[in-house]
């Protein structure tokens, strides 16, 4: 069976959302399994890589959803508005170019903030 699973800190964040804003990103958000073999090649999805681990990033409205796959789906890590990411390239004094991806890919503060989502475990 083929899940999107959210963790404690991604569940959290999409819950502190309005209503209406939550309904609208799940309805832009919509993958099948059949998605999944098609990830890194599909323009829709931006990829982040550092040391094997590869996470993926979709843009909903003005959130940016960053989930990577698992044995059951996907696990979404984090739902960042985009204002947050471009303070927190700010405040990791990286350049805001054009390959938010690469950058971030790149940036160890980043994944920390991943990993933290991830040692958070499943929302309940």
């Amino acid at each position: 069976m083929f899940q999107i699973i959210f963790n404690a800190i991604s569940a959290a964040e999409l819950s502190g959302l309005p209503k209406l804003m939550q309904l609208d990103l799940l309805s832009d958000f919509q993958l099948l399994p059949n998605d999944l073999d098609a990830l890194d090649g599909d323009d829709r999805f931006g990829r982040l890589e550092r040391e094997g681990r590869k996470l993926y990033r979709f843009r909903a409205k003005d959130y940016r959803i960053y989930f990577e796959r698992c044995p059951e789906g996907v696990t979404v890590h984090r739902i960042l508005h985009k204002n947050t990411l471009g303070d927190f390239l700010y405040r990791s004094k990286l350049p805001m170019v054009a390959d938010e991806d690469e950058h971030l890919g790149q940036t160890r503060k980043f994944w920390q903030l991943i990993d933290e989502g991830a040692r958070s475990g499943r929302a309940g």
